[in-house]
């Protein structure tokens, strides 16, 4: 796996992360950085690592952003576009259960704040998580084995099926079970480092955002159930006209938790079939990381990711 691929792979639900989040967040990229290939899931979910790797990773210099200009947003009713998206999705057809031998094939897009590179990324997983697979640099498909982490929060495809299947489609039940959800609470646990929870909210949102990007193979009733508890969680808000790293623009959803956040972090989905697109990480003014005189990034920043195919295969190395 390549360093963009183990950042993306951080947990984090905090979006303004203090001191001991920030700890916490380094100790667990460094030791994400041996070759692990966990699926795309993490990435949805966690975003307050951001902070995390740019301690890891930023240059000497802080970063500038692009002089391209940034497209133009406009905000929406949060309410109607959530109703309209469970309406939609509701209506899809469902999909077959995977076999646990089958495989999640994922191809994303990566572009960091600090570079115009635009890196492509292609991983199998088994569906019951016990493999990874993926190419080297030499070409070659190579297939992993995936050691137990008891600690960690990072689930299978087939843990995450099953997980969404447990939850009711009554949106005020599935909020207050996700809410409540220790798996999400409690993980992940890392010896010497300090567990960190997030608020409920906070906590709630992301979770259901991660969920929505899994939509492979989700009843549609509960993929509409998810955006109508989306509608119930406070601050969530909605713009059109936002642009993933492969240049698709769609709705971006965010949290307005009413916190001076130094970014803004959109879920995209797609305006027409409500599928996710991808991220995009907006630095709404200069971030600074503890007593640093010069900013980690500046105001104007972009860090963007694309989801451009999730499949279920029979194979690693079949791309649907």
């Amino acid at each position: 796996m390549d360093d963009l691929g183990s950042l993306r792979e951080l947990r984090a639900e905090v979006p303004e992360p203090g001191a001991e989040w920030v700890a916490q967040g380094r100790r667990r990229l460094l030791r994400r950085m041996r070759p692990r290939g966990r699926a795309f899931g993490r990435a949805l979910l966690l975003a307050g690592a951001l902070a995390t790797a740019l301690v890891v990773v930023r240059p000497q210099a802080p970063a500038r952003p692009a002089p391209a200009a940034q497209p133009r947003t406009v905000q929406l009713d949060a309410d109607t576009v959530l109703a309209r998206a469970a309406d939609t999705v509701g209506r899809r057809a469902a999909a077959e259960v995977p076999l646990p031998t089958q495989w999640q094939y994922t191809k994303t897009l990566d572009k960091q704040p600090t570079g115009d590179t635009i890196k492509t990324r292609e991983s199998w997983m088994r569906y019951d998580g016990k493999q990874t697979a993926g190419f080297g640099e030499d070409g070659r498909l190579s297939v992993h084995d995936v050691p137990p982490d008891p600690g960690d929060d990072d689930l299978s495809p087939r843990q995450y099926d099953q997980k969404l299947r447990e939850l009711p489609t009554d949106p005020k039940r599935l909020l207050a079970k996700v809410t409540k959800d220790r798996h999400w609470i409690d993980y992940p646990r890392e010896e010497g480092v300090p567990h960190v929870a997030a608020p409920d909210a906070d906590r709630a949102f992301g979770v259901i955002m991660l969920y929505l990007s899994r939509y492979g193979v989700m009843p549609p009733e509960l993929e509409s159930a998810l955006f109508e508890a989306l509608a119930l969680i406070p601050g969530v808000r909605v713009e059109q006209g936002v642009t993933d790293a492969a240049g698709r623009t769609g709705l971006g959803v965010w949290r307005d938790t009413g916190k001076d956040a130094a970014r803004r972090r959109y879920r995209i989905l797609d305006p027409q079939t409500y599928r996710y697109l991808g991220e995009r990480t907006v630095w709404v003014r200069d971030e600074y990381l503890f007593d640093d005189k010069e900013p980690a990034m500046r105001k104007g920043a972009v860090w963007t990711t694309a989801l451009l195919t999730s499949v279920i295969v029979d194979r690693p190395g079949e791309r649907g």
